[in-house]
């Protein structure tokens, strides 16, 4: 649409703020404004790489999606840049990018996205499984039914499954992965990028044993389909 802004979809480190692109660090530093689904963690962002935060920062999170969504339409309507992030990584995995990015393509608006870190991508490529083919679950459910036919549908799924988890549920999902789907094998990764960064590949039995006791940190659990 002639006159109108651009919709970014930024990618931003998940820990290790130096493996943020170029890239995206011009389009932070030039857009009229940035749709942060967490506002804390983007000015942190913003203050390390010694970028303009007052008066550019507005959030844009699951629960506020809707009313943001028209004021947001309505800045790159009138010719201003507007660049999506999301907490960490790549916006739209886990999260209501996806909303906004629909709702600009709708009105007409270019949307281009800035790739980099993804904690997903990242994860599955030091899980030493296969990788050719996966699903994605994010977090599994909580209510029990809906929590029972996913994990029946990774059973029989057949490719690599990635399951985001947070340390106060990952040893349930670890021993209901164990019972339901039997002792695969798995690879966990902790805090990836950071400086308690871990990453343990073995079956579902040893490192439910391993994780027993507690522990702390994001958690990304990658299962590997019956062989």
């Amino acid at each position: 649409m002639e006159n109108a802004g651009t919709l970014y979809v930024v990618a931003t480190p998940i820990g290790n703020l130096e493996d943020i692109t170029l890239r995206a660090l011009k389009v932070l530093e030039t857009v009229d404004l940035i749709a942060a689904e967490d506002t804390r963690e983007a000015q942190k962002l913003l203050f390390h790489f010694q970028l303009k935060a007052k008066g550019r920062l507005v959030s844009y999170y699951r629960d506020n999606e809707n009313r943001r969504i028209k004021m947001l339409l309505e800045q790159i309507q009138s010719g201003k840049n507007v660049a999506l992030v999301s907490s960490r990584g790549t916006p739209g995995i886990s999260d209501p990018a996806y909303l906004l990015v629909r709702a600009a393509f709708q009105a007409g608006f270019r949307v281009t996205p800035v790739p980099g870190p993804s904690s997903l991508i990242a994860s599955l490529s030091v899980s030493g499984v296969p990788t050719d083919r996966f699903s994605f679950f994010g977090f599994l459910p909580r209510k029990p039914s809906k929590r029972r036919k996913v994990l029946e549908e990774i059973k029989s799924s057949g490719i690599t499954a990635v399951i985001y988890e947070s340390p106060y549920r990952l040893l349930k999902t670890l021993k209901d992965l164990l019972e339901t789907a039997g002792n695969r094998e798995v690879t966990v990764c902790r805090e990836l990028t950071k400086k308690f960064e871990e990453i343990k590949l073995g079956t579902l039995s040893e490192l439910t044993e391993y994780f027993s006791g507690k522990v702390k940190g994001e958690f990304i659990i990658i299962l590997r389909a019956n062989q």
